[in-house]
């Protein structure tokens, strides 16, 4: 077939590891329906159907209604030659995706498609050529090209007086371009009926992370959110985290996770998570007694920051609920329940007095003792929780990174202010929390402000109604014209009324600077 044998090699290699990790490859007659969940907890659908752009960008558009019309699902959609990619974030799990929701009715293809495409970037862009081609989009001067945005924003206001009428002629035009020129329709009828007929086998598979077929194709979506470069920074950051972090990571670098997330919301979930906050104090010796179970052993003055009285401690360790115990060489209070972890998972000497039933030994204390240390705060280091407990490094790197590949945990650089360039780990629904806050303060960033602060913003931007005991350099001068790039200004009005009052002492001589 003219491929070298280390070409071949990488082939089958390829196909092997595509089969062990969904046990199907698709074809022409299998269809692969894959769902998994990345570690931030979005939910994510690759269809793997080998039938062509042409026939998957129609199916991604009626997948895509369809959900919306069903499930009321909004559904980010992408296609390729090789399949389709869904995005589902936070989807309950009564909303999970099944593979009726996948395969379409092939009477009905019709009238989705048209009612769908009407509506779509696709038909805007046909609708343009057709009018181009009519000449119905007249150039003022024909030896001159006009700019794309133009041309755009001209073919938009003719559609919209030409969406009045059912038969205009290039409507049509633009319509049967993209159902017959651009989409196979018949070809997804055919596929349909194969699937209906059982010719075409759907197989739907779940798994922990994507299989080698479907990560192909997710970083083409990644892609998508990487060249949108004229979108604000907040939103290109909010984007980038409704994405896929993990192939983010290999994608853009580890560094570039870690400006994803904001050093405050982290600060701030942590604090809400350890107790520390004002609201989150105890206010009770019942509310000590959680607070132990829930956050482990503490020293005096941690409890003491976390508002707990010296007497609810005393009261506690009276009635047996709770002891006093050295972790890591610091006097700590601990949960009488934690007596086992403690003594079994660090060597801790447990005082006398302890019931019996809570010195059962314990299968696994250390991973215990992790897990609740990792479910209560931010990204962390094996250094820091090696020191928190005082046990070696190694030995909680081994237990974090077992955790990491079952999914309790997330591994990698995730803090926006490293300490220094040791691997971070976070729990999973912890990471999610974060990330859920982090969206919120980045969309309010990008959020539109009132009128009446926009209106007091701009003059101020622009200089209007300052003063300067400076004369006006050239320098300013070209600011000023920068600002006003692309507004349409008089030319009668632009020396003797917007530039004066931008620069205080402008003169016409700076222009020819």
């Amino acid at each position: 077939a003219g491929l070298t044998d280390w070409a071949v090699d990488n082939l089958l290699a390829y196909l092997a590891e595509q089969r062990a990790a969904t046990g199907h490859i698709p074809d022409d007659r299998t269809i692969v329906i894959e769902r998994y969940r990345d570690e931030l907890g979005d939910g994510r659908v690759v269809v793997l159907s080998p039938f062509g752009a042409q026939v998957n960008a129609p199916w991604a558009l009626a997948i895509s209604a369809a959900l919306h019309r069903r499930k009321r699902l909004d559904a980010q959609v992408m296609h390729s030659d090789d399949g389709i990619v869904l995005r589902l974030p936070d989807v309950a799990e009564s909303a999970v995706l099944r593979a009726q929701d996948i395969v379409l009715d092939p009477d009905l293809i019709d009238d989705v498609l048209r009612t769908e495409v009407s509506s779509s970037a696709l038909f805007a862009a046909r609708f343009r050529e057709c009018a181009a081609r009519a000449l119905l989009l007249p150039r003022r001067d024909p030896r001159r090209r006009q700019p794309l945005w133009q041309q755009r924003q001209r073919a938009g206001q003719l559609l919209s007086v030409a969406a009045d009428y059912d038969r205009f002629p290039v409507v049509l035009e633009a319509m049967r371009e993209c159902l017959q020129d651009v989409y196979d329709v018949a070809g997804l009828r055919s596929v349909m009926r194969d699937i209906a007929a059982r010719a075409i086998r759907v197989v739907e598979v779940q798994t922990q992370s994507p299989s080698p077929f479907a990560r192909s194709l997710l970083f083409g979506y990644v892609g998508e959110f990487l060249y949108n470069s004229d979108a604000p920074l907040a939103e290109r950051r909010a984007a980038a985290l409704a994405l896929d972090s993990a192939l983010l990571a290999e994608l853009l670098g580890s560094e570039s996770l870690r400006e994803l997330l904001d050093a405050d919301v982290i600060a701030d979930v942590e604090a809400d998570l350890q107790h520390v906050s004002a609201e989150r104090h105890a206010h009770s010796v019942e509310a000590v007694a959680d607070l132990l179970r829930t956050l482990g052993d503490l020293t005096p003055e941690e409890l003491a920051a976390r508002g707990v009285a010296e007497e609810w401690i005393t009261e506690l360790e009276r009635y047996g609920r709770a002891m006093r115990v050295t972790v890591a060489g610091q006097e700590r209070v601990a949960a009488v329940e934690d007596a086992a972890r403690l003594r079994d998972g660090l060597g801790v000497t447990i005082p006398a007095g302890v019931p019996a039933a809570f010195l059962e030994p314990v299968e696994d204390p250390v991973r215990d003792l992790l897990v609740r240390f990792a479910r209560r705060r931010g990204p962390f280091t094996a250094r820091q929780a090696a020191e928190r407990f005082g046990l070696g490094v190694a030995v909680v790197e081994r237990v974090l990174d077992k955790l990491a590949g079952a999914g309790v945990l997330v591994r990698g650089q995730l803090h926006p202010a490293p300490a220094d360039y040791a691997v971070d780990y976070c729990d999973a629904d912890v990471l999610r929390r974060i990330r859920r806050a982090c969206l919120a303060r980045m969309r309010a960033e990008v959020e539109p402000v009132d009128p009446h602060v926009l209106g007091a913003f701009l003059p101020a931007w622009h200089g209007i109604g300052g003063s300067s005991a400076r004369s006006a350099t050239a320098d300013d001068l070209l600011g000023c014209v920068e600002q006003l790039a692309g507004a349409p200004v008089p030319a009668s009005a632009l020396e003797s009324l917007v530039l004066p009052a931008r620069l205080p002492g402008y003169t016409p001589a700076l222009l020819d600077e």
